[in-house]
Parts: structure tokens; C-alpha cells; sequence
């Protein structure tokens, strides 16, 4: 079809004679529906026809003698990129991570903060889950890698502790030991304090902005103290 008409890519007379042969196949029931329900009904129905010369063959073929010009296509502007909203507190994405029979709770809070827990819907219980992934995670290391704590210990010295652990294996690098260290003080966005007062203050309430750059900024750690 071509500007809402027919065109011929054969012989006029030889594909209007093809087509008159199927037209009376059908019209005297030579030929049913059944026979060309599928692809090898059809097939073998036009190989039939080819086969006693009713089809155009190549010779029927017909060569137009000027081409159209292709129309030149005016480039499009590329459309502006769109920032993908993050839904959950840890992206959907393998952290390598395996998971033994002593991880099982590790587990479950992990893929409830990677799967099921929308940042914006539910970010109070995102942000108190974070904080239990992140103790239990560090638990987990403390115990396996034999690291010496004090049980008055709290969570930022704890997390010290671990990245000191972590900074001395080559586990981690300086820059992120900083950000570590940086974690006991209470003027800063990333830290215990913070932590704290999203779980006990009635006032602080927590942001998906903030909650995910807490994770950025220790999500390494804490895929490395789950997997020791």
C-alpha cells in the first residue's frame, strides 16, 4: 500500500491472475479456512501454486525506474535525562552478599529495606530498621573477626572500631575511616546522633534524602561486616 492505494511489485496481469485463482479456490471450497488456519497450511498452499506456475516468479518482477529521494529527517533534540527516584533504602542491585542460617533476621531487614519498604511511604520504619541492620551488622563483625569492644561501648565507637579493624585487613580506605570517624559527631547529618534521634526524638522526623545518604555513605561497611 502506498498513499492508500495498491501497488503492484509485479506483473499486473500475472498477480491478478494468482489472485483470481485463490478467489476460485475458495469460492468452490477447493480450498477451506482449515487449510490455511497456520503458517504451514499457507505454505504449503502457496508452494502448491508456485509449483503449477499460477504464482509471479522473479521474472514477473517490477523495477521501478526512479526511486523516491529518502526524505531527510530532521535530528531531534535528545530528550532531557530523567533522574531515577530511588523507592528504596538500598537499591535494587547484588551486593554479593550470601546468606548463612545465623544471618536469617540480617536477612529479612535487609530485603525489607531493598524490596518491600517505599523510602517516602514508610520512612520511619526505614529509618529505625537501619539502625537495627547496622548494629546487628556490626555485631556480626565484631564477633567473627574477634574485634575488642567494651560492652559500654555505643554505636559510633563500636562503628570506630570496626572500621579501624577494616582500615588495618585493607578492607576499606582512609577517606572512607573519615567518614567513620566522623559518625560520633552530633552536628553531622551521617551519624549516631542522627540515628538516635530519628528512633526516640517525637519532633526529628526522618527524610528519604537523608536516610539515603546515610546509606551511601556506609553501605560498604556494612556489606562487608555482613559478609564476614
Amino acid at each position: 500500500m502506498k498513499g492508500g492505494r495498491f501497488e503492484f511489485t509485479h506483473d499486473e496481469t500475472a498477480t491478478l491472475g494468482a489472485l483470481a485463482r485463490i478467489a476460485s479456490d475458495l469460492a468452490t471450497r477447493e480450498v477451506v479456512l482449515g487449510h490455511l488456519w497456520d503458517v504451514d497450511g499457507k505454505e504449503a498452499y502457496l508452494n502448491r501454486l508456485e509449483s503449477e506456475g499460477v504464482l509471479p516468479g522473479p521474472h514477473h518482477a517490477i523495477v521501478a525506474a526512479v526511486r523516491d529521494t529518502p526524505k531527510q529527517v530532521k535530528a531531534k533534540p535528545t530528550a532531557r535525562a530523567v533522574p531515577t527516584i530511588r523507592s528504596t533504602l538500598i537499591p535494587p542491585k547484588d551486593f554479593g552478599l550470601t546468606w548463612p542460617g545465623r544471618l536469617q533476621r540480617h536477612h529479612q531487614i535487609w530485603e525489607e529495606l531493598q524490596f518491600h519498604l517505599d523510602l517516602r511511604k514508610h520512612p520511619n520504619a526505614v529509618s529505625v530498621l537501619l539502625r537495627v541492620l547496622i548494629e546487628l551488622a556490626l555485631e556480626n563483625y565484631i564477633t567473627s573477626a574477634k574485634v575488642p569492644v567494651q560492652d559500654k561501648d555505643k554505636l559510633a565507637v563500636r562503628l570506630e572500631k570496626v572500621g579501624q579493624h577494616l582500615l588495618a585487613e585493607g578492607q576499606i580506605n582512609s577517606k572512607q575511616m573519615d567518614v567513620l570517624r566522623k559518625f560520633k559527631q552530633g552536628d553531622k547529618l551521617v551519624s549516631a546522633d542522627t540515628l538516635n534521634r530519628y528512633v526516640h526524638s517525637p519532633n526529628f522526623a526522618p527524610s528519604p534524602e537523608h536516610l539515603s545518604s546515610m546509606w551511601d555513605s556506609l553501605a560498604d561497611v556494612i556489606v562487608l561486616c555482613l559478609k564476614t
